[in-house]
C-alpha cells in the first residue's frame, strides 16, 4: 500500500497529549495518529451505512406510529407483554 503524506494543525494540549501517549505506549505519534484516523473513519462508515439501511427501508414505505411504539414498551414486564408492533403507517408512491 502506497502512504501518503497529510498536514493538520493540532492544538498544543493536544500534541503534548499525543507524545505522553507515545511514551507511555512506546509507539510513534505518527502510528497513534493513523491508528486514531482509521478507528475514526470506521465509526463514521458505519454510520452512514446504518443511515443508507435506513433510508431504504424508509423508501419501501413502512413505519410504525409513535402510538404503536410507546404502548408496546408500556407492556414490558407486564403480563400481558406485547410483540413488537408492525407497521402502520404505509407510505404512499406518489
Amino acid at each position: 500500500m502506497t502512504s501518503h503524506v497529510v498536514s493538520l494543525r493540532i492544538s498544543g494540549e493536544m500534541k503534548e497529549r499525543l507524545d505522553r501517549l507515545s511514551s507511555a505506549t512506546n509507539r510513534s505519534s505518527t502510528a497513534l495518529a493513523e491508528e486514531a484516523l482509521e478507528d475514526y473513519l470506521s465509526q463514521r462508515e458505519l454510520e452512514i451505512q446504518g443511515l443508507d439501511a435506513a433510508v431504504e427501508r424508509a423508501d419501501r414505505g413502512g413505519f410504525v406510529s409513535h402510538e404503536a411504539v410507546a404502548g408496546w414498551l408500556k407492556s414490558w414486564g407486564t403480563d400481558d407483554e406485547r410483540a413488537a408492533p408492525k407497521p402502520d403507517i404505509i407510505k404512499t408512491r406518489r
